[in-house]
């Protein structure tokens, strides 16, 4: 049995995670009415990335004999105002993310829950991953957004990403 309050919070981490997939698919479909179809599918894979993170929460709490409470996915309340924006949002997105996982981190590890902190040790470095990859989007964005040829490769780029599981074992 995982402590009460760790419990509580990896089962609002799996919330957090399918809302993050919905984000994200919202973003994925900004760009795609925009014509931007490259970035549309980053983001596809990105929703696809989050929700797998949700199931890995998932798996865990059912290895450790817990309940798990699903909630309602909140729509996304992010003004999709133009392309720089909704990247700026993603970084922001992540770093909140961040500071979730921290925050199960530090409960765990406030009870010597060495097996959840071990988890999470995967979580703390996707997430420095994702809060990368999207600092160098914005980068990116950021120097080839006003020429058209350049967004059109950066675009083409996007586009050639592809969905790969991730490889936690629990």
């Amino acid at each position: 049995m995982l402590d009460k309050k760790v419990s509580e919070l990896l089962n609002n981490q799996i919330n957090k995670e399918f809302y993050s997939a919905y984000l994200y698919l919202d973003f994925s479909n900004y760009y795609y009415d925009q014509g931007l179809d490259g970035f549309g599918n980053w983001f596809k894979v990105q929703a696809q990335e989050e929700r797998d993170h949700a199931m890995l929460f998932i798996q865990y709490m059912q290895n450790n004999g817990e309940k798990i409470e699903l909630n309602a996915v909140d729509k996304p309340d992010v003004a999709l105002t133009d392309a720089k924006t909704v990247l700026e949002e993603t970084l922001k997105h992540e770093q909140y993310v961040t500071s979730l996982i921290h925050n199960i981190y530090d409960a765990a590890y406030s009870v010597k829950d060495f097996r959840t902190m071990q988890f999470l040790d995967w979580f703390v470095k996707e997430q420095g991953e994702e809060e990368n990859n999207a600092d160098n989007l914005i980068k990116r964005f950021e120097l080839f957004g006003d020429d058209p040829k350049s967004l059109y490769m950066l675009d083409s780029e996007l586009g050639a990403r592809v969905y790969t599981a991730p490889s936690l074992v629990l």
